[in-house]
């Protein structure tokens, strides 16, 4: 019973993580702020919700039954290491992306109203997600899989930066757009992990915990952070000079 409802999990798992991973580069690439910019951006959140409710969903069976749930890993992995790799580090990337996606749509939608990110939904999200990832490193060292340690250094600096700014006195009036584009582009770096790493399990058990496979979508997607971050900064800067040219 177990098995299939698993099966069926992994199998929303990948349709929603497939269509989130094809909408993300939409607003990426595309041009911001435009009706594609805001259809697409909401279809990748909606996904990226889905995709790592079932991940959350697919690490609670893999704790309760880890041979049971990955039957065709049994003989090359023991059931400790299903339950590390695919049950407490796939339980954090799970709540990581659920609340990248949440904590970068709220950001979005309520920037001229920062209260209104103050949830206490939105705040309690940081707080599991550092619980989850302390979790995953224990759980890591417990094991001896040293990438889950360093894995949780994503979740612990998302959290602190997401407190960070929804505890700041003072923000910047492009402050919200700088967390939205961390935000979103941080869950499209976790779809993308989890596509190259997990998946790889699955297909390439051998390299699955080469680190170069998992730092792929990660040095990706922070490229693309630093990118339009500093985009959004040259062009604030290039309107308060306008602004101060005209007055």
């Amino acid at each position: 019973m177990e098995l299939h409802v698993f099966h069926t999990l992994v199998a929303l798992h990948i349709v929603t993580g497939s269509i989130g991973a094809i909408a993300f580069w939409v607003p990426v690439i595309g041009r911001k702020g435009g009706v594609n910019h805001k259809r697409w951006g909401k279809v990748f959140t909606i996904c990226m919700l889905a995709t790592g409710s079932f991940a959350v969903c697919m690490s609670l069976l893999t704790l309760y039954e880890p041979m049971g749930t990955h039957p065709h890993l049994e003989g090359m992995f023991e059931a400790p290491f299903i339950r590390g790799i695919f049950g407490w580090l796939m339980l954090h990337m799970g709540i990581l992306t659920i609340n990248l996606a949440w904590y970068g749509w709220l950001c979005v939608q309520n920037r001229r109203d920062h209260a209104k990110n103050l949830t206490r939904f939105n705040v309690a999200l940081q707080f599991i997600l550092i619980v989850a990832a302390v979790n995953s490193a224990v759980q890591g060292w417990i094991i001896g899989q040293f990438l889950m340690i360093g894995l949780t250094v994503v979740g612990l600096a998302t959290a602190g930066t997401n407190l960070r700014f929804l505890y700041k006195p003072v923000r910047g009036e492009k402050d919200w757009l700088d967390e939205h584009i961390k935000a979103l582009v941080g869950a499209g770096i976790s779809v993308y992990t989890a596509f190259f790493a997990f998946g790889s399990v699955r297909i390439m058990p051998e390299i699955a915990l080469n680190p170069v496979l998992w730092s792929i979508p990660l040095v990706t997607g922070i490229s693309l952070i630093i990118y339009h971050q500093r985009k959004v900064a040259v062009q604030t800067r290039a309107r308060r000079g306008a602004a101060s040219y005209a007055g």
